[in-house]
C-alpha cells in the first residue's frame, strides 16, 4: 500500500506543477512519461474503486498533501484532490498543459498529436485521450450552446464538440504565441500543418474560423501581459496565414464539405472571393463530352461536375450577399464565354440552368 500512496503523492506534485511555468523545461518524452504515469493511475482507479477501504486511505492521503500545518478545513488542492481525479487524471493533465503559455511548442505540438491522431486501429481495451477528452468537450459544449447564441447558426459545431474545442485551443495558443513573438502564430500553424493530419487540422480551422469573438479580458490580466491583443485577433491571423498559404487553401476548399466552406464563406468575405475563385478555376478545366453528355475533366486530379454543381449549390442557398455575388460571378462568366443560352456549349450556362438563375 505505501508504495502506491507514494506514487499518487508524486504524480499530484506532477499534476500541480503542470499550472506553473516549470513546464517549460519538459520535453515530448517527459509529457509521454507523465501520460503514462496518469493512465496507470486510472487503472488503479478502475481497480480500486468499489474497495471503500482502499479508496478511503487513497483519499485521505491526497487530501492532508495539501494540507498546511493548523487548518482545520479541506485543503485546496493544487494536485488530485479525491480519489475520483484518479478517473481522469490524464484528461487533467493534458488540458492544463494545453492551457499553459509556458510549455515548449515541440511538447505542446506532441499534446496535440495526441488530440489529432488520424487513422488507425485502436485499442480496445485502452481508451484514448482523444476518447475521454470528447467526453468533456461534450459536457463544455452543453454549457457553450447556452452562453452563445451563435452556435445555433453553426450546426457544424454543435454536431461535433470535440473539433469545437480543438478550434477553441488552437485559438488560444495563437494567441498565447502571438503575444510572445509577431511572426509566432504563422509559425505554429504551419508548424501544425506539416505535422498534423491535415484533413483533421483544416476541419479545426474552418471550426476555428466559425467560433464568435473571444471575449476581452479581464483589466488585471492585460495589465500583466503588458500589450493586450484586441478580441478576435487570433482569428484573423488564422485567416491571413491560410489565405497566404495557396496549397493549404487550395486543400482547405477541395477536401472540406460544402456546407462547412459555405458557412465560413458567409463569415468571411475574402475567403468567399478565393472560394469562388478557385471554383470558376476548376469549372475552366473542364470540358463536355458529346459521347457522355457530360462535362468531365481531362485529368484525374480536376474537380468532377458533380462536385462543383453541388458546391455552387450549397454557396446559392446562402443568404445575401454571397447568394448574389455567386450568379453575379456566374453570369459575368457565362458572357466572357459567349453568352450561349444552349446546353453543352459553355460550363457557365449550364450550371446557371442547374441552379435555376432567377433562385
Amino acid at each position: 500500500m505505501e508504495p502506491l500512496l507514494q506514487h499518487l503523492e508524486r504524480f499530484s506534485e506532477v499534476l500541480a506543477v503542470s499550472r506553473t511555468t516549470h513546464v517549460s523545461t519538459w520535453d515530448p518524452a517527459t509529457v509521454r512519461r507523465a501520460l503514462q504515469w496518469a493512465r496507470y493511475l486510472r487503472h488503479i482507479h478502475k481497480r480500486f474503486g468499489r474497495h471503500a477501504r482502499i479508496s478511503k486511505a487513497l483519499e485521505r492521503r491526497l487530501q492532508n498533501q495539501w494540507k498546511q500545518p493548523g487548518d482545520s478545513g479541506p485543503a485546496p488542492a493544487p494536485g488530485l484532490a479525491n480519489f475520483q481525479a484518479l478517473g481522469h487524471c490524464d484528461q487533467l493533465l493534458s488540458l492544463r498543459l494545453l492551457a499553459n503559455p509556458a510549455l515548449g511548442d515541440a511538447s505542446f505540438r506532441y499534446l496535440l498529436q495526441q488530440l489529432f491522431p488520424g487513422p488507425g486501429v485502436p485499442d480496445a481495451e485502452e481508451e484514448t485521450l482523444q476518447g475521454s477528452l470528447a467526453r468533456l468537450a461534450r459536457r463544455r459544449a452543453a454549457i457553450h450552446m447556452l452562453r452563445f447564441n451563435a452556435y445555433g447558426e453553426n450546426p457544424v459545431l454543435q454536431e461535433d464538440s470535440l473539433m469545437k474545442t480543438q478550434a477553441e485551443l488552437l485559438l488560444r495558443r495563437l494567441r498565447e504565441v502571438g503575444e510572445a513573438e509577431a511572426g509566432g502564430p504563422g509559425r505554429l500553424l504551419s508548424s501544425l500543418w506539416e505535422r498534423s493530419p491535415q484533413n483533421n487540422f483544416l476541419k479545426v480551422v474552418a471550426a476555428a474560423l466559425l467560433l464568435p469573438p473571444s471575449s476581452p479580458r479581464p483589466q488585471e490580466e492585460e495589465l500583466e501581459l503588458g500589450s493586450p491583443r484586441t478580441p478576435g485577433e487570433e482569428g484573423q491571423e488564422l485567416l491571413r496565414w491560410l489565405l497566404g498559404k495557396s496549397d493549404v487553401m487550395v486543400a482547405f476548399c477541395r477536401s472540406l464539405p460544402a456546407g462547412l466552406l459555405t458557412s465560413v464563406a458567409g463569415r468571411h468575405a475574402e475567403l468567399s472571393r478565393v472560394y469562388l475563385g478557385l471554383l470558376t478555376d476548376w469549372g475552366r478545366q473542364l470540358r463536355y463530352s458529346l459521347q457522355k453528355g457530360l462535362w468531365i475533366g481531362t485529368e484525374s486530379q480536376d474537380v468532377p461536375w458533380e462536385e462543383l454543381l453541388s458546391r455552387f449549390q450549397s454557396l446559392c442557398q446562402a443568404p445575401p450577399p454571397l447568394k448574389d455575388e455567386v450568379f453575379t460571378a456566374l453570369k459575368s462568366c457565362k458572357a466572357q464565354d459567349g453568352d450561349f443560352e444552349v446546353p453543352g456549349l459553355s460550363i457557365w450556362t449550364d450550371l446557371l440552368l442547374s441552379l435555376g438563375s432567377s433562385a
